[in-house]
């Protein structure tokens, strides 16, 4: 186990450095650039021993750029990354509150999680939140998103976090989309629903209803208190255990849990 960590976090690392340095080539202008491709060939030169070739020539550019930046060596980005794992757990950490009802249903979704037991499929404006929440709680995490530009600001805030090994992220509408694993939780806010025909959401959900294990969570967060579609919803999930909070006085959380398979009794 500790290897397989150390072994990820050094990939955390790579990827750490290799997006700071594609951001900093992004941030500067052409010619800047090119003056740090004159001052690696000039280094190279000096050294006898190397053919310069492109490849040589490139990394040379990215080692004055990370040297520029002061970014920190593997020992203390991994001290500093340890740490902030810890945090990183805390629901405050990422703007949720202990009463939530995402944070309140992490503890069955986290055991299950870590016995590889199912996935969770977070979907709409929350995703990114929601997924580096549950990942950071040793969730592995699917984020599917219409917009190409969320799923990359998805996966920039997963490595940032260091959480690339259990956050992984979707171009697709939730019509095109099937799970290929099965689903301990699905979290999505209203507006992924919002958007499709009455038809459409409940094949969706009839789709991710049959993808979740028995005992699976489905929050689907920020209605209008008041909205026809609760009722929608709660037709849509006859069988299951729902319930539906109100939070911050004018937005509703609808909460249902699949019910447990009966044991089977042997004769």
């Amino acid at each position: 186990m500790a290897s397989r960590t150390a072994r990820s976090l050094r990939h955390e690392y790579e990827l750490f450095v290799e997006q700071e340095i594609e951001n900093y080539k992004e941030s500067i202008p052409r010619a800047a650039i090119l003056a740090i491709g004159d001052e690696a060939a000039t280094k190279l030169s000096g050294e006898a021993q190397f053919v310069l070739t492109e490849l040589l020539l490139l990394e040379e550019v990215d080692r004055i750029i990370f040297r520029r930046l002061r970014l920190p060596k593997y020992d203390t980005w991994r001290r500093r990354r340890l740490k902030l794992h810890e945090e990183m757990r805390r629901p405050e950490h990422w703007g949720l509150s202990k009463d939530d009802a995402l944070v309140r249903t992490i503890g069955r979704v986290d055991r299950t999680a870590r016995a590889g037991g199912g996935h969770v499929l977070v979907a709409g404006e929350i995703a990114q939140r929601s997924a580096l929440f549950l990942a950071a709680n040793g969730c592995d995490v699917t984020a599917v998103e219409s917009e190409e530009e969320s799923v990359r600001r998805v996966m920039e805030a997963a490595i940032q976090a260091g959480l690339t090994e259990r956050v992984h992220a979707v171009t697709a509408e939730l019509t095109q989309w099937t799970p290929e694993e099965p689903l301990q939780a699905v979290v999505c806010s209203h507006s992924a629903l919002n958007h499709l025909t009455v038809r459409e959401r409940a094949r969706v959900l009839q789709v991710l209803q049959s993808a979740t294990a028995d005992g699976g969570v489905h929050l689907v967060e920020t209605i209008l208190a008041g909205n026809s579609e609760i009722d929608e919803l709660r037709a849509t999930y006859l069988g299951w255990d729902v319930s539906v909070e109100t939070v911050r006085g004018d937005t509703q959380v609808f909460l249902a849990r699949k019910e447990l398979a009966s044991p089977r009794v042997s004769h």
